[in-house]
């Protein structure tokens, strides 16, 4: 919310840009003469090596809605997406559904591309904790497609070569295992870091149990200046220094391997006995053949139970220049109905969004949806202190500190910096 007052000010302009194209017509979907409706979505999800059951549920849509179309677009995800969308946005030319985070949301619903969906029935039923990450300025602008885990994988059989038969659950217990694994010769844990997002991703997951289960409300302590970095998360920090200090991982070789295909890819091939990233890899993990479990980071003391890290993932928003707006509301309620976003939910391995929705279950991910059940959860405030750039700069500060160029003490500065930006 401190960082919104910047981007308002540039959005403004865009906004009467984008405004007054669109006064000139625009979208790309249409109606033909018999009049069926073409629906143009665009999303990151729904192809590539992440296919997302998208597929069976626009299927599904058009089943039930014989008169309309869809017209899919899937579009690499990131950079690809935002340089590919911002531009027809702009021109009035994007699709009429398109997918977004909170970040995007936020960016373009400043902007006036995306269309109040406050009044919509499925907007009540958003989940308490879900709900800030759909709405802007007091209006819900997108529909939560999950909440999405980011934790710990471990190889199954490479644990089991070491004597190990359960998932860790509490820091010393977790540290005893990489001893273990190591002792038989396997490569502990695997946390490719090249662009500064595993890193952050890690000292994120460790504080929300050892600083979220002390105190819950620390982001709005933080933003009202009652709570800092420092002292109050040195024991994350100190938990990524300890794995080398230990000999479990080499900060300066994982800074050299790519998060997103590299790292998938080692952890596939067996290399590693731990691994870390989002429940969005638990399907491709599978298809290497060996059992796979997925869990929150065992950051706590000896005893006790980890929470889980959430990320509010993808959203559906509507174009506020459709000219299918009606069809466009249609396909995202069609999408928050729990029969057909469970099949979405159980291809991300992710958790439901909307109070009373289906949480699919699975063998790999048991440890941390018994976690999201339980309440041992917290939601990464990527609405807040850690939108986009935060991120990326907190990344950045820890490589430095991982790297021994860094003290504790400054990278907890730097890390309040970070975070305190507007």
């Amino acid at each position: 919310m401190k960082r919104s007052g910047r981007r308002l000010a540039v959005a403004t302009t865009v906004a009467a840009m984008a405004m007054s194209l669109a006064a000139c017509g625009g979208g790309s979907s249409g109606s033909s003469a018999d009049g069926k409706v073409t629906l143009h979505v665009q999303a990151w999800k729904g192809g590539g090596a992440e296919p997302a059951n998208v597929a069976e549920i626009n299927k599904a849509f058009e089943k039930a809605h014989p008169d309309i179309k869809v017209d899919f677009e899937y579009i690499t995800a990131n950079d690809t997406y935002v340089q590919k969308l911002q531009p027809e946005l702009l021109g009035g030319k994007a699709g009429d559904v398109i997918m977004v985070d909170t970040d995007k949301m936020k960016k373009w619903g400043a902007s006036g591309y995306l269309a109040d969906l406050s009044k919509e029935s499925w907007a009540s039923k958003i989940a308490p904790d879900a709900k800030p990450f759909a709405q802007s300025e007091g209006k819900t602008l997108a529909m939560p497609m999950e909440l999405i885990g980011i934790g710990l994988y471990a190889n199954m059989d490479l644990l089991k070569k070491a004597g190990i038969t359960e998932l860790p659950a509490d820091w010393p217990t977790f540290l005893a295992d990489l001893a273990k694994v190591k002792k038989a010769g396997i490569n502990p844990i695997a946390l490719p870091d090249k662009s500064g997002w595993t890193g952050s991703s890690v000292f994120q997951a460790s504080g929300s149990t050892t600083v979220y289960q002390k105190n819950k409300q620390w982001d709005a302590d933080f933003l009202d200046g009652k709570a800092s970095f420092n002292p109050d998360w040195k024991a994350p920090l100190a938990q990524l220094k300890t794995l080398e200090d230990k000999g479990y991982v080499n900060w300066k070789n994982e800074l050299g391997v790519d998060e997103w295909a590299q790292g998938p890819q080692n952890f596939s091939a067996g290399k590693s006995a731990f691994w870390y990233q989002g429940a969005w890899q638990v399907s491709n993990v599978k298809k290497a053949g060996f059992p796979v479990s997925f869990a929150p980071w065992p950051g706590g003391d000896k005893g006790t139970k980890p929470n889980g890290m959430l990320f509010s993932g993808t959203m559906w928003g509507v174009n506020s220049q459709s000219q299918q707006g009606d069809a466009a509301r249609e396909y995202v309620k069609f999408w928050s109905q729990s029969e057909n976003l469970a099949k979405y939910l159980e291809a991300e391995h992710a958790e439901s969004p909307f109070t009373g929705g289906t949480t699919p279950e699975s063998p790999e991910t048991t440890a941390f949806t018994t976690a999201f059940k339980e309440g041992r959860y917290r939601i990464l405030p990527s609405n807040s202190w850690y939108a986009g750039a935060a991120e990326t700069d907190i990344g950045s500060k820890l490589q430095a500190y991982l790297l021994g160029q860094a003290s504790t003490a400054q990278t907890l500065k730097d890390i309040q910096s970070a975070a305190s930006a507007k």
